[in-house]
């Protein structure tokens, strides 16, 4: 090899790298002009650009320096490819740019320490559910890479080695000027994807760290612990009290921001919303204290604070209280109402913690009811929002009062499909040439016709619902308290605010005045408030103490904020906060003013005391839910009783879970099962089911296992509660017949076999099973009417006409 060609390879590196900081610069440039195809707006476009492309540098040149040594040995080895392995790996590094890229064109944040937070299988539900998969989805992840390769060769074989440096060095200080000079450059738009992700990852990790569960320590053993009579009731002046016990109705509505109503911004679509605020108590300067849904359930209902990762994430959940469990524990009938699974983001685990009576979900609506259409991947998020609400009229008929029925939206979430969808993108085109109050311009609703048509149709379902419910005898006497669990995501958002401002309504035939509040509040409040009020003014039996994370609503008509307020924006990370009229985001610091607007103001005093008063916040958060010091478990009303586990039993699933996913769990207890390590077994179904109790197949095979061991009382057992938890589930009334065959008890079976025909379980073995348990019990005439009505539908099955020779005998 001649001289020039082995300086050549010395410089291999920087051309590497160089290739990849044009790569990075291509990936931006298509970020912006994506947002600029789907409506997003850009306020400088140039300097957006700008911006970006000098934090694509900075982090191409860390991750040059990070890589070097990696290089150097590779360069300085005996291999014969030195440069392949650090190609692939930049290629990778592109990959997983433009991977990240693409997640904040779709939810319009940055990906960070969240991603810590989602499963697999969440975020593969989150993923098909938001985006429609084709051969040009994969496209730019192959041509990405194709770029680089085809930059690198080109540049190596026009750019000499001296303008490299050149050009690196030039760039390196004018880069560095720029960053230190004009601060806003570091903010959160600008950031190079890969740069966040990792840096967020590595703060997450440093948090952790030093909140040391073995360093946490207070004062007061629990801090939060206060005399339930400290939480003031300031709701009873607006009601006319009765003397029978209200119902409480509370409905959260999915991505409902405040901006969609009344006369803010996005205004138009909520007609009926729009129409309940004057008749209402309504906080217009309203927060959650999450920016996704996996925050809502533990704050709304319980005002809890977060954990590592979220409140529901926790295993065990922290001893706790909730309005669930403390009116349940007052006579209420409790029931929650959803059109997806509830196993998601673990809201079962926490509704069937605080002991509710029933949870209604994907798995409880049966064959009149009609889901949203699939996507072309197969995936629906379950049952539509009228229908929800159908269902829960449906369900109310048959539960006594008072009642607290909480009711989880669906419909207003990407996909953004419904039933009638053509018929509600007219009315938006009909709101467009009529509506002459509409703030947007007819482009600005065409590029996000399908929320707003949603939006239309969320609306209205809420209003047939309400209607419905208005021709109820108990309607005088029930408290309806709406809100949203955050603003929805894909519509541009004006500031870092908006993305967790929503509407809160508490309305009732029973006030006596409407009013409006601009005094901020946020979810923590509602639970606390809504108590106060039942235990003071109604015949119950008040809690001793009360551990809330904020002292209730705040009913002051004028703009103010008594509430310091964290929200965790994704699963992790808690990086906003209100503290009196100011947001702290990430590091920045905003005043709110009275029309809940934020100006992005610099004062070093004000950003000090925020950060320690954020700072301590985050060790309190940890301390109650890492130590376990919430309440303690003697104030406990209720306590579930989970699966607990030897140390064994816990090595033993370390073991044999290490790598799967619950499915691939599932499989391997059913394998055990079938090969008689049926104890076993069972360890990896109660493993599974702490985790997910709905999963009908494990619990099914629990129930199945315990009987082959004769344990048929508690197989029994199991087994029913199949039956109420996934009712139109056909295996659990199969095994329970089998159960009943084998315990003589025909009569029990007959009976399973007619709840299952009533809820359309359809399966021909169930008639054979039917017909035989008939036979048994002398009812001839029964049993021949079952297989005929097999044979009707199957004429040539040999087990039908054998069953039927039988008879005739």
């Amino acid at each position: 090899m001649d001289n020039n060609q082995q300086v050549k390879n010395q410089f291999n590196y920087g051309y590497l790298c160089f290739s990849m900081v044009f790569v990075f610069w291509l990936i931006s440039i298509f970020e912006i002009f994506a947002k600029i195809y789907t409506g997003i707006k850009i306020p400088n476009v140039a300097i957006a650009l700008f911006y970006k492309l000098i934090n694509d540098f900075w982090t191409v040149l860390l991750i040059n320096l990070l890589f070097l040594p990696l290089y150097l040995v590779l360069h300085y080895s005996k291999i014969k490819w030195k440069d392949t392995p650090v190609k692939i790996l930049f290629t990778l590094i592109i990959i997983g740019q433009f991977a990240l890229t693409k997640y904040h064109l779709t939810t319009l944040v940055n990906l960070g320490a969240d991603f810590l937070g989602y499963s697999a299988d969440d975020m593969y539900t989150t993923v098909t559910a938001s985006e429609t998969f084709s051969i040009l989805y994969f496209v730019p992840f192959i041509l990405f890479p194709l770029l680089y390769w085809g930059i690198n060769k080109f540049i190596s074989n026009k750019i000499i080695e001296k303008k490299l440096f050149a050009i690196t060095g030039i760039a390196t200080v004018v880069c560095l000027l720029i960053k230190f000079l004009i601060p806003e450059v570091s903010d959160t738009l600008y950031q190079n994807k890969l740069a966040y992700f990792t840096n967020d990852i590595i703060r997450f990790q440093n948090e952790k760290k030093q909140f040391n569960v073995a360093d946490l320590k207070y004062k007061n053993e629990y801090p939060l612990l206060k005399p339930f009579s400290a939480t003031p009731d300031v709701l009873a002046p607006f009601f006319e009290i009765k003397e029978e016990k209200p119902n409480i109705v509370m409905i959260i509505v999915e991505g409902l921001g405040d901006e969609f109503i009344g006369k803010n911004e996005y205004r138009g679509f909520t007609p009926f919303l729009d129409s309940l605020i004057p008749k209402s108590l309504y906080w217009e300067n309203f927060v959650s204290n999450a920016g996704r849904t996996f925050g809502a359930l533990p704050s709304i209902l319980g005002s809890l604070p977060y954990g590592e990762k979220g409140f529901l994430e926790m295993k065990p959940l922290p001893a706790h209280s909730s309005l669930i469990s403390i009116l349940k524990s007052n006579g209420y009938n409790t029931t929650f109402y959803c059109g997806d699974e509830s196993s998601f983001d673990h809201r079962i685990n926490f509704l069937e913690d605080n002991n509710i009576d029933d949870v209604i979900d994907i798995n409880k609506f049966g064959s009149s009811y009609k889901k949203t259409k699939a996507n072309s991947e197969g995936f629906s998020w379950g049952y539509p929002d009228a229908e929800i609400f159908r269902k829960t009229l449906s369900e109310i008929e048959t539960k006594k009062g008072p009642r607290l029925d909480v009711v989880m939206t669906l419909t207003n979430h990407e996909p953004f499909d419904f039933p009638e969808k053509p018929e509600y993108l007219k009315k938006v085109d009909n709101i467009i040439n009529t509506n002459k109050t509409l703030a947007l311009s007819k482009s600005e609703v065409e590029t996000y016709k399908n929320i707003y048509a949603s939006l239309l149709y969320t609306d209205h379902s809420i209003q047939k619902f309400m209607e419905s419910y208005s021709k109820r005898p108990d309607y005088k006497n029930t408290i309806f308290v709406i809100t949203g669990d955050h603003r929805l995501i894909p519509i541009d958002q004006k500031d870092k605010l908006c993305r967790f401002h929503v509407p809160l309504y508490i309305y009732s035939p029973m006030l006596k005045k409407a009013e409006t509040f601009k005094s901020v509040s946020s979810h923590w409040d509602i639970t606390p408030s809504l108590l106060s009020f039942l235990m003071n003014n109604y015949k119950m039996t008040k809690p001793e103490k009360t551990a809330w994370m904020s002292s209730g609503l705040d009913t002051v008509k004028r703009f103010r904020n008594i509430h310091t307020i964290p929200i965790m924006q994704n699963k992790g990370v808690i990086n906003e906060f209100i503290y009196k009229d100011f947001l702290y985001s990430n590091g920045e610091l905003f005043k709110i003013n009275q029309n809940f607007e934020t100006t992005k103001i610099s004062d070093s005093d004000v950003l000090k005391t925020i950060e320690d008063s954020l700072q301590e916040t985050k060790k309190l958060n940890a301390y109650l839910t890492q130590k376990n010091k919430i309440i303690p478990k003697s104030l406990l009303i209720y306590s579930k009783a989970s699966y607990e586990f030897s140390k064994e039993e816990l090595a033993f699933i370390k073991k044999e879970t290490k790598g799967l996913n619950t499915d691939q769990i599932f499989f391997k207890a059913r394998d055990l099962a079938f090969n008689s390590q049926r104890k076993e077994a069972r360890v990896l179904c109660n493993y599974i089911l702490n985790e997910l109790p709905n999963y009908a197949d494990v619990r099914t095979l629990k129930g199945r296992s315990l009987a082959w061991d004769k344990d048929y009382k508690n197989a029994e057992k199991e087994l029913l509660e199949v039956t109420k938890r996934t009712p139109y589930y056909y295996d659990s009334y199969l095994a329970l017949m089998d159960i009943y065959w084998w315990t003589n008890q025909d009569n029990k079976g007959i009976e399973i076999a007619k709840k299952a025909l009533k809820n359309d379980v359809k399966n021909p073995e169930l008639g054979i099973k039917l017909a035989k348990a008939y036979q048994r019990t002398k009812r001839l005439a029964m049993a021949n009417k079952a297989i005929d009505s097999m044979l009707k539908k199957d004429p040539n099955n040999s087990e039908y006409i054998k069953i039927k020779k039988e008879l005739k005998q």
